[in-house]
């Protein structure tokens, strides 16, 4: 006699089994994928040239055409380089990206003067965009340890030279020296050095070549910063 048949209850499909994508899983995973990709871009241009930034695309695509120079820092003046931390970052060694003391006399002073340092600067030049707005300045308080992280100090003044804006579409310490003075960077003097310091942070309000009373005045005071960051050893990240 055959056996009667069991009837089963049909299983209820599990969440598991779902054919919904898991999106706090695949959110995840790009997340993840996102990071390796920004650091294999860090890793990277730790030692290739920076092919170009946003800005400079930017100003080319306004202008036309810019003037750059890639220099690699070895070929690169000491004047030049101790001028430009004088000018713009005195405590460039000494800080790991973010220079507390800086931020704290920029707050006292009610917001008057700057407190970026280079490392800052670089990451805004090199991987953001100009202009004032809190999206750019979370990216850049994220990407400064960052940058810091892996690259070097040198490393870090090498990019800077070559990315700053020294003139309208002017971009790179070489490319300044030729427009300006008529010779390679390694061939500045002390006073020349100066000069370009001080046309920073308002490249295009400034000359180099033609500067105001007030360019001669801060050259004069960033030549005696550099004498005194030698002095006490604040450049011993970047000069022997």
């Amino acid at each position: 006699m055959a056996k009667k048949a069991i009837k089963r209850a049909p299983q209820k499909k599990s969440k598991t089994g779902s054919n919904k994508p898991n999106w706090r899983k695949i959110l995840r995973w790009i997340g993840i994928g996102g990071l390796a990709c920004s650091i294999a871009v860090f890793i990277v241009f730790r030692f290739v040239p920076i092919p170009t930034t946003p800005y400079i695309l930017s100003e080319k695509s306004r202008l036309g055409s810019v003037y750059s120079e890639w220099m690699p820092i070895e070929e690169i003046s000491d004047t030049l380089k101790v001028t430009i931390v004088a000018a713009e970052d005195v405590n460039f060694c000494q800080h790991w990206g973010f220079d507390m003391s800086a931020i704290r006399a920029a707050i006292q002073d009610g917001g008057a003067r700057g407190a970026s340092t280079l490392t800052q600067q670089v990451v805004k030049n090199t991987f953001l965009w100009h202009g004032r707005s809190w999206m750019r300045k979370t990216l850049e308080a994220f990407l400064t340890p960052v940058v810091e992280l892996f690259w070097s100090k040198e490393r870090i003044l090498e990019v800077y030279l070559n990315v700053a804006e020294f003139d309208e579409g002017v971009f790179g310490a070489e490319a300044a020296s030729l427009h300006y003075f008529g010779i390679s960077s390694d061939s500045l003097t002390l006073a020349e050095a100066a000069r370009l310091a001080a046309i920073l942070p308002d490249p295009k309000g400034r000359s180099a070549s033609a500067p105001t009373q007030f360019v001669l005045d801060r050259a004069d005071n960033i030549q005696d910063g550099a004498v005194l960051i030698q002095k006490d050893q604040r450049s011993h990240c970047f000069m022997d």
